[in-house]
């Protein structure tokens, strides 16, 4: 009789199946959540500061944040019927809906509840348009997709300015000694990426992190008071900021994240199935997206921001070699039982803005960085099109960043469109690639075709 495939020794199951040894899952989910952490606890410091949150709501933020993150995490990399791409990857905030987020909790008739309504719209929305996205890539080519990145990472860099300067709000904004301590916790990050490997250097960020914090410490300008106040363990509960509220404008701009949050991870998830050796196909990825659309859904509920593929850990995945989902499944398991310890996260809120600034000028750098090494794959010499659309693309994109009054006689309701430069990048690139390439005939299409592959191949 054939043995289960639960019983087949380790070495005949498909890499990305294999369950390692305890002690070995535990100490390699750990790093993965280590790697990713600082990412992932980003879009709640971004989102809490910008809105003037009080410290006790971005603790109970981060907290939610890392808890969902754990269990999207769990349906991506595990599975569930239909949901979820089972390879090994880590789920995250999305950077992408920081803007639409920020411009819809601006709206006093909204606040965070807008937020929640109209990423309820867009997960449904999502779930529908998952099979339907997997069988359209034609129309998101590298010039598309590295145009996209490449305008995230630009608009964020007035994020990490801000926190370099000390945050929006301090009454030392700018002093010498906050932007100096910001610059400390760069150098130290660069110290550790040049000298030190492995491990060490995938963590050089989050260990910036505690240099900075202990720099702080020593010169008295960090506040531990809401780590003592906070309890050991709390529990996360739905619904917490109230009733989600609906909003037509606010659901169609988070319905168009939604869609670039497919795009960005179509590539990583051809990456990975490259690096684990499993090819994915069309029905494969319509089963990722879902889990994307789940991930909003999850965190609508849960009352935390729209989740997507963390590319930090694919990259982790690359250098380590390691490819079983398990690994992921167990670094799921410890980022959710970090998120039901509100002590840690209260440590976390913690973190002086100057110091996230010093982090954050190389992070949200190499989110830019990673923009352009998609478009260094390219053709602008054969098809000078692709540098109309890049160009112009970026140009509308950064309309509302240099310029936050350009759209102020336009109508309330548009805010989250028209002053997010993520949507106005992503929606001026896929119409002008159209424009340019695909209705230009089938030989158009075949060097579309041609040049996603090549992306993809070298993801």
């Amino acid at each position: 009789m054939a043995q289960s495939k639960r019983y087949l020794p380790a070495d005949s199951r498909e890499p990305v199946d294999e369950v390692l040894p305890t002690g070995r899952l535990a100490l390699l989910g750990m790093q993965h959540v280590m790697v990713m952490y600082t990412g992932a606890i980003a879009v709640p410091l971004i989102i809490g500061m910008a809105l003037k949150l009080p410290k006790d709501q971005v603790t109970y933020l981060i907290s939610v944040d890392l808890f969902v993150s754990g269990l999207v995490t769990l349906i991506q990399s595990v599975g569930f019927k239909n949901f979820g791409i089972r390879l090994p990857i880590m789920m995250g905030v999305t950077f992408t809906s920081v803007g639409p987020m920020i411009a819809i909790a601006s709206n006093p008739a909204l606040g965070l509840p807008g937020i929640f309504g109209s990423m309820i719209c867009s997960g449904i929305f999502g779930l529908l348009a998952a099979p339907l996205m997997a069988k359209l890539l034609r129309f998101f080519p590298p010039v598309v997709i590295g145009t996209e990145i490449l305008v995230v990472g630009l608009c964020l860099m007035g994020v990490s300015a801000n926190w370099v300067a000390g945050g929006i709000g301090n009454p030392e904004y700018g002093s010498p000694h906050l932007i100096g301590m910001s610059f400390l916790v760069l150098v130290f990050i660069l110290v550790v990426t040049k000298y030190f490997n492995g491990f060490v250097r995938n963590i050089a960020v989050l260990l910036g992190i505690v240099f900075g914090m202990g720099l702080t410490a020593f010169t008295g300008t960090i506040d531990f008071s809401a780590v003592h106040q906070a309890a050991w363990f709390g529990m996360v509960m739905p619904f917490h900021f109230g009733a989600p509220k609906f909003d037509l404008w606010s659901s169609v701009a988070m319905s168009i994240v939604m869609l670039v949050t497919f795009i960005e991870a179509t590539g990583m998830f051809v990456a990975v199935g490259e690096m684990t050796g499993k090819p994915v196909d069309a029905k494969q990825m319509a089963n990722g997206f879902r889990a994307d659309a789940a991930g909003t859904l999850l965190g609508a509920f849960f009352n935390i921001f729209p989740y997507t593929s963390y590319a930090e850990n694919i990259g982790l995945v690359s250098i380590t070699g390691v490819r079983s989902r398990w690994v992921c499944a167990v670094g799921a398991v410890l980022l959710m039982i970090m998120g039901l310890v509100p002590k840690m996260s209260a440590l976390v809120a913690s973190v002086p803005a100057c110091v996230l600034g010093g982090a954050g000028l190389i992070m949200f750098g190499m989110i830019a960085a990673c923009g352009v090494r998609i478009l260094g794959q390219v053709d602008f010499t054969e098809n000078r099109f692709n540098a109309y659309i890049v160009a112009i693309s970026v140009s509308v994109g950064l309309l509302p960043v240099v310029n936050p009054d350009f759209f102020s006689r336009f109508p309330q309701q548009l805010a989250p469109l028209l002053h997010s430069s993520i949507l106005l990048a992503a929606v001026t690139a896929v119409v002008l690639n159209l424009f340019f390439n695909l209705i230009r005939g089938s030989k158009a299409e075949k060097a579309t075709f041609a040049a996603i592959e090549t992306v993809q191949s070298n993801s």
